[in-house]
């Protein structure tokens, strides 16, 4: 059984920052891509960042130069930097391993950004 449990969610000010940390059962962090994602309240989820098993990454226009995904495969765990957050960033935020046509999510972790 899969298992990815976010944490490091919370509430910060505007122009704050925060870590978010998902760390996955066995070696699905290091065979897997990886992403985060949000889904703010009315909204669709959305990625936010994705970091492949070769260690390329992509971002969402929307956090292109705040935001920084990467991946310690030794602790099983991928992280996302979270710097000059905005209110529009508040969210759950969900980490996902993409293997192959398999999908699994984390149960998310909130992150509330006051302005």
């Amino acid at each position: 059984q899969v298992q990815l449990v976010e944490s490091g969610g919370g509430l910060v000010q505007a122009g704050g920052s925060l870590r978010l940390s998902c760390t996955g059962s066995g070696n699905i962090i290091s065979i897997s891509a990886m992403g985060w994602y949000r889904q703010a309240p009315g909204k669709q989820r959305e990625l936010v960042a994705l970091i492949r098993s070769g260690g390329s990454t992509n971002y969402a226009d929307s956090v292109k130069g705040r935001f920084t995904i990467s991946r310690d495969n030794a602790k099983n765990t991928v992280f996302l930097q979270m710097n000059s957050l905005k209110p529009e960033d508040t969210a759950v935020y969900y980490c996902a391993a993409h293997y192959g046509l398999t999908d699994y999510w984390g149960q998310g972790t909130q992150v509330t950004v006051s302005s």
